[in-house]
């Protein structure tokens, strides 16, 4: 065979086992790089779960969730911790600055982990919405979750329950009982919770074998970033509390303006914020205008129970459009209170000039100056007798003078065809008494 046949046999054999073996045979390992920072909550959640399954449809061989977080919401680093378990690729936690609460239980999901030397991880003690350490039920269950955590990836549980669990005694580490266990960089690679120490990404890519590796960064969108900000508690109140005085002062001007406008557009972000985090869906929105259309409704159909009816089911599509149904509850609440607050400030400063009173208010008054009289004042009849047309019970009619009038007696009961004597006038009030026979007349 000559050398011109046999060329042509090698670049044959080289394009069959081009079309044989795939070209990622060949390509670099991907690796996705992604943020967790900030505060853990569901639109953090959101955006992690987005990004996890881009990383999988696009066969990424590791992932590297670089943490920067003082913690968060418990039942969301559940559902993030599941998410990372549920992930085929190599989970890589960079710690990057701190992994407190929260965050240290996502982290200890991780295959492995890595810190900057400044870094910190640990901290986890549940503190409920009032600042306060949990109760011992929750507290327990959290514990647990964090020894299970730790378990998961073969990591010393004893630790992570400290970090949990203050009665925990670590001469050790230097953590004596009554202090949660916090861990440094150095403390956490000595008892095997950290993989190393490194000074930045390109670092951990050359320790974990992913330095000639494709890297992927995903970041946040814009209206991811906006419903995080949206969905924060105090945010949530603070829209709550706009809206409700923005309608409220709508109410009482004419026509339709700047209030009405701004109570409407804190809604629409209210909603766009859940929407896009993953809280609302479109039930929620449509039970809210449902409950619009009654309110506005009861404007034109008087009775009231319109709008008792659209308020509750507004209320109602609030409560399941939120995170947590105790937090919009908290939020609903303080809303409502202050708008209640605002309202009576405005009836009581500016009621004669609102527009809202102008035709529930008669602001005309009738004067004697200009010949308007109540009622006459009958103080001519003090001191005439009369005989009872009726029992008085304490009412009734008694004739004076040819005159029927309506009287009541002192409190006592006076039968008819009884002599009394009025004693007393106020107004249409006649007040009389039975006058008493003496004996041997």
């Amino acid at each position: 065979m000559n050398k011109p046949h046999i060329f042509r046999w090698i670049v044959l054999l080289a394009a069959t086992l081009f079309f044989l073996f795939p070209n990622n045979t060949f390509a670099k390992e991907k690796v996705y790089h992604i943020p967790l920072e900030n505060e853990i909550e569901r639109g953090l959640y959101e955006f992690l779960k987005r990004s996890f399954k881009e990383a999988i449809e696009n066969k990424a061989d590791a992932i590297v969730l670089e943490i920067h977080t003082p913690g968060g919401y418990v039942d969301v680093a559940y559902d993030i911790g599941k998410l990372m378990d549920e992930t085929p690729a190599k989970i890589i936690a960079f710690i990057n600055s701190k992994a407190l609460s929260a965050g240290a239980y996502i982290a200890l999901h991780a295959d492995e982990i890595y810190m900057t030397p400044n870094a910190t991880m640990g901290a986890a003690q549940i503190i409920d919405m009032n600042g306060n350490a949990a109760s011992e039920k929750a507290n327990s269950a959290w514990i647990k979750n964090m020894q299970a955590a730790a378990e998961s990836t073969n990591r010393n549980p004893d630790y992570a329950r400290a970090m949990a669990d203050a009665s925990l005694d670590l001469p050790e580490l230097n953590s004596p009982k009554g202090k949660l266990l916090t861990l440094t960089a150095e403390e956490a690679y000595r008892i095997e919770y950290s993989n190393g120490t490194v000074e930045n990404l390109n670092e951990l890519l050359a320790k974990t074998g992913f330095e000639n590796s494709e890297v992927f960064s995903i970041h946040e969108t814009f209206a991811e970033k906006l419903a995080r900000f949206l969905t924060n508690p105090i945010v949530v109140t603070l829209l709550l509390t706009i809206a409700s005085l923005g309608l409220v002062l709508e109410l009482f001007s004419p026509g339709f303006g700047a209030p009405g406008i701004i109570g409407i557009i804190s809604l629409i972000l209210f909603f766009f914020g859940h929407t896009v985090a993953g809280f609302a869906g479109l039930e929620t929105i449509i039970l809210f205008i449902i409950g619009s259309v009654f309110l506005i409704a009861e404007l034109f159909v008087p009775g009231g129970i319109l709008g008792l009816v659209g308020g509750a089911i507004m209320i109602i599509s609030l409560l399941f459009a939120g995170e947590s149904i105790v937090h919009m509850a908290y939020s609903i609440i303080i809303a409502l209170a202050i708008a209640i607050i605002g309202m009576v400030v405005l009836v009581k400063f500016f009621g004669k000039n609102l527009h809202v009173f102008s035709k529930l208010v008669l602001k005309e008054a009738t004067s004697t100056e200009e010949g308007y009289v109540s009622n006459v004042n009958r103080i001519d009849l003090i001191g005439k007798e009369g005989i009872t047309i009726t029992p008085l019970r304490p009412s009734g009619t008694v004739l004076v003078d040819d005159e029927r009038i309506d009287v009541v007696s002192e409190g006592s009961y006076i039968d008819s065809n009884k002599k009394v004597k009025v004693i007393e006038v106020e107004g249409s009030r006649i007040v009389v008494r039975e006058i008493k026979e003496k004996e041997g007349d």
